[in-house]
C-alpha cells in the first residue's frame, strides 16, 4: 500500500464530525467560539510549518533548524503559563529555563548518542523530534504549575510539590500503559503507514515514549524546584 495525497474534497469530509461537535457545545451554550477559533488557527498553522519545512528541508541549514527550534522553545513556555494567574517575565522565564533543560537536554543524547545523526542537524529528524519534546514538556509543566498554584496555598511546599508533580505526571504515565493496547501513538502510525516494518516502527516509538517521559519529567520537576528556590530567597 502507498499513501497518495489527500484530495482536498475528501479533506473537508473529516469537518463532519467537527461541525457535529461544533453544533453540540451551540445546543448546550457553551460557545464554540473558542473551538472553532482553534480549528482556524490549527488549519493555518499547520499550512504555514508546512510551506516553511518545504523550504527548510531544502537549504539544509543548521542556523535554520536551530532557529525554527528557538521559536517553537519561546512559544511552548509563553503557552505554558495559559491556565496561571501569575503571568510575569518571572514565570515566563521558569517555564522557559524548565522546556530548556528537559527538553534540549534530551533531544541532544537523542540526536548524538541513540541517533548519531549525520548531520547532526538533519531537519527532517530534529525539528519533528523537537516539537514532541517540547509540546509535551510544555503541557506537563503547565500542568504542574497550575496544580501547584492551586495546591500551595493549603499546604507546605513539598507536599504542594509531590501533588503538582504526581497530577502533572499522569498523562505520561497513562500513555505509556496504553500504548501497544489502546493506541498506536503517531511515530509507529506514521512509519507503518509509510511501509516501515512494524519492528523498526516499535523501536522508534519506544525511543520517542521515552525522550518524551524523561523531557517532561526533568522539565516539570525543575520548574518546581525552581519555586522553593525562589521561595527560599524571599523567605531568606
Amino acid at each position: 500500500m502507498t499513501l497518495e495525497t489527500i484530495p482536498l474534497l475528501n479533506l473537508g469530509i473529516i469537518l463532519v464530525p467537527v461541525a457535529f461537535v461544533m453544533w453540540i457545545l451551540y445546543r448546550w451554550s457553551l460557545g464554540p467560539g473558542t473551538a472553532t477559533y482553534s480549528i482556524a488557527r490549527m488549519v493555518a498553522q499547520l499550512l504555514m510549518i508546512g510551506y516553511l519545512l518545504t523550504w527548510i528541508f531544502s537549504a539544509q541549514k543548521w542556523t535554520m533548524v536551530l532557529a525554527i527550534l528557538g521559536v517553537m522553545l519561546l512559544a511552548a513556555s509563553w503557552i505554558t503559563l495559559r491556565p496561571l494567574r501569575q503571568r510575569d517575565r518571572a514565570a515566563f522565564g521558569r517555564a522557559l529555563a524548565s522546556i530548556a533543560l528537559g527538553g534540549i537536554t534530551t533531544l541532544a543524547v537523542v540526536t548524538f548518542a541513540v541517533l548519531d545523526l549525520d548531520p547532526w542537524f538533519a531537519p527532517q529528524v530534529l525539528i519533528p523530534l523537537g516539537g514532541m519534546i517540547f509540546a509535551n514538556a510544555m503541557n506537563t509543566v503547565s500542568i504542574a504549575a497550575e496544580r501547584f498554584e492551586a495546591e500551595h496555598g493549603a499546604k507546605d511546599y513539598v507536599e504542594a510539590r509531590n501533588k503538582a508533580m504526581g497530577a502533572a505526571m499522569i498523562p505520561q504515565v497513562n500513555t505509556m500503559f496504553a500504548v501497544g493496547l489502546v493506541s498506536l501513538p503517531g511515530t509507529m502510525t506514521g512509519q507503518i503507514l509509510a511501509g516501515v516494518s512494524p519492528l523498526i516502527a516499535v523501536r522508534w516509538q519506544i525511543m520517542v515514549m521515552c525522550m518524551i517521559f524523561g523531557s517532561a519529567g526533568i522539565a516539570a520537576a525543575f520548574y518546581l524546584w525552581l519555586l522553593r528556590t525562589i521561595r527560599d530567597q524571599v523567605q531568606n
